[in-house]
């Protein structure tokens, strides 16, 4: 028989104590210019935005005429951007990521033929009515640009700036282009403002098309013309259904918006025999959107389109609308309004346990296995359940970076590895525990466990913009989710839910920063937690545990687990005694708290122990052959 046994709450208790104590003795280290921003007063030591905290903003109108055959797209934008901060700026830095598509661009990897092109080309730039040279045409290589102003932006006041550009999408797509000769993935397009926020001033951090992005939480008003047959899906409010689309589908799309029932807006064949929209031969397709990080759209004329909603906000009964925009044959795609339903549900009553906050969400079928603000693109799988295993670690993204404000160029833990818990902890109630687990193990941990090069040990507070490859990856998604379910774990799930709900509610609409994230979970934890943030985000850790020995002490016995690795992980121990029965001591991270290099484990119990074996589950360890221990 077996029995699975609890550690005691008195050597928990200790533990607390002593770890309370050495924590308090030794803050977490903090940047310069993080330690800067607490002592100006935009951050406090609770987790709290600090009384002088502030952030810009903009309003961004853009008009763009999209040609999807030929990837062309000419915009013009009207930017109002307003300087809420203390100082006077004399300059902006503009942003415009598909640089990246240049020849010379600074990319994390090679690029074929088919994803270069001529990148964004600045017509004109007008700041306040003063046209602003630009100097190269082209602008350059470089995904970010400084503009010297006219006239200073003075703190409290806004500049508008009037740009006129075109780009040509690439016909090999990733995060965007081209997908098929007539469908079309559009994002990253329009010329921005860069984030200038209280602790690094302006971001002028290279897009090399390997980490994700920063942006600042701006109003959008996008109208996009494409010519007839072709449908636009993307970011906020369709404002103008009615004169895009033809009675049936309209009627169709209307009722989605509140059903609950999977609806067919456009089939593959009403695409086909042009009975979807208006037939005038260029239509106008208008989005709005508040406080939201960015935009994107997909564009085809020959992708199905299937709506639902789901209740998102059991308090108050609101509803957000799930669409799935899709090639006809892709079978997963046609339960992808379900799987994006259940997704919603799931993450907004469980955890995070925070309502959806858009009003939709659309899954268009791409390559990119990426997250845009009510928008993902995806690509299709053979496997249904691996398509939605994807469809939610992208969803995921909504609560992080989106609604935080995640600086994830820099820290991408804090979104991707959110992400990574929260898509686990969904798969658990999907697929059940050990699929979910052979999964997580599979895609988020193997890897790095795997390898000994000393680049996947680096810590995970590591700024993101100085890794690439594996190293990104490990720190980013699977080493900061193992972290944040040991916390779970350790903190149980009420004191766990409170941590958590205090830092979003500290950071929504925000822009935090580790320490914020930190002090945050302290604070809503009640409890000093720095000897595990030290240990897990800020050492070189990773996870070997070995059984040193077992001792035999009055009527029970002491084995003695030393942690090889250093990383305060979780794990079973299961021990077996003479007559074949087996107790499992479950340990959670606190076992570590007092002595993170040994813990002694006390087994209670007269007769003799004659194995002993540490199973990590999930926290999978780099070497086994220290595992176990057998009697003589």
């Amino acid at each position: 028989m077996s029995r699975v046994l609890p550690a005691t709450a008195l050597f928990a208790a200790v533990m607390l104590q002593v770890a309370t104590s050495a924590s308090a003795q030794q803050p977490l280290y903090r940047p310069r210019t993080v330690a800067q921003a607490f002592a100006k007063g935009t951050r406090a030591a609770d987790g709290r935005p600090g009384p002088n905290y502030w952030q810009n903003r903009a309003r961004y109108a853009i008009s763009i005429d999209l040609s999807p055959s030929g990837r062309a797209v000419r915009g013009s934008e009207t930017i109002v951007y307003y300087n809420t901060s203390p100082d006077t700026l004399r300059a902006l830095t503009m942003k415009l990521l598909l640089n990246i598509h240049k020849p010379g661009a600074a990319r994390m990897g090679s690029a074929p033929a088919e994803y270069l092109t001529d990148g964004v080309q600045i017509d004109r730039f007008v700041a306040n009515g003063t046209v602003v040279p630009w100097g190269q045409a082209d602008g350059g290589a470089a995904t970010w640009r400084t503009v010297r102003l006219p006239a200073p932006l003075m703190p409290r006041d806004s500049v508008r700036l009037n740009i006129d550009w075109h780009v040509t999408l690439a016909e090999l797509s990733n995060r965007e282009g081209m997908l098929d000769p007539t469908s079309l993935f559009l994002a990253y397009f329009y010329p921005r403002v860069a984030v200038y926020d209280d602790y690094d001033g302006w971001d002028r951090m290279d897009f090399t098309d390997g980490q994700e992005f920063y942006s600042d939480f701006n109003d959008y008003d996008v109208t996009i013309r494409v010519p007839r047959n072709y449908v636009v899906w993307g970011t906020g409010t369709l404002t103008n259904p009615e004169l895009l689309l033809q009675p049936g589908p309209l009627q169709r799309y209307r009722s989605a918006l509140q059903s609950d029932d999977v609806i067919h807006i456009a089939t593959s064949a009403e695409m086909a025999n042009r009975a979807v929209t208006q037939q005038d031969s260029i239509l106008t397709w208008h989005f709005t959107a508040t406080n939201v990080p960015d935009v994107a759209f997909g564009v085809s004329d020959h992708y199905s389109w299937d709506g639902g909603s789901v209740v998102v906000d059991r308090s108050s009964g609101r509803r957000a609308s799930v669409q799935a925009a899709y090639v006809d044959s892709s079978a997963d795609y046609r339960h992808m309004v379900t799987f994006a339903k259940q997704s919603l549900d799931w993450f907004s009553n469980n955890w995070p346990g925070v309502p959806y906050p858009y009003e939709k969400t659309t899954v268009f079928q791409g390559v990119a296995d990426m997250e845009y603000p009510m928008m993902v693109n995806d690509n299709t799988f053979a496997d249904t359940s691996f398509a939605r295993f994807v469809a939610a670690h992208e969803i995921a993204h909504t609560w992080f970076p989106f609604y935080m404000g995640i600086n994830e160029t820099r820290y991408g833990f804090m979104d991707e590895g959110w992400a990574t818990t929260f898509e686990y902890l969904i798969n658990q109630a999907d697929m059940g525990k050990a699929r979910a687990a052979d999964l997580f193990r599979q895609f988020r941990v193997a890897g790095w466990i795997n390898d000994p090069s000393p680049l996947e040990d680096l810590p995970i507070v590591t700024p993101g913009d100085m890794l690439k490859n594996a190293a990104y990856g490990n720190n980013a998604y699977g080493k900061p989710a193992l972290g944040y379910l040991a916390v779970k774990e350790m903190l149980g799930d009420v004191a766990f839910r409170k941590a958590l709900h205090t830092y979003i509610d500290n950071w929504h609409g925000k822009h935090p920063t580790p320490w914020d994230f930190f002090n945050s979970f302290n604070t809503g934890s009640g409890q000093n937690l720095d000897w595990f943030w030290r240990n897990w985000y800020f050492s070189n850790g990773y996870i070997d545990l070995e059984v040193a020995g077992v001792k035999k002490s009055g009527t029970g016995s002491v084995v003695t687990v030393k942690n090889v690795g250093g990383l305060a992980a979780p794990f079973d121990l299961i021990v077996t005694r003479a007559g074949g029965v087996i107790d499992t001591l479950h340990q959670t991270s606190a076992v570590w708290r007092a002595n993170q290099s040994e813990a002694r484990i006390a087994v209670s119990g007269a007769k003799a122990i004659t194995s002993v074996v540490i199973d990590g589950g999930i926290w999978m360890d780099a070497e086994l052959g220290n595992n176990s221990w057998k009697g003589r």
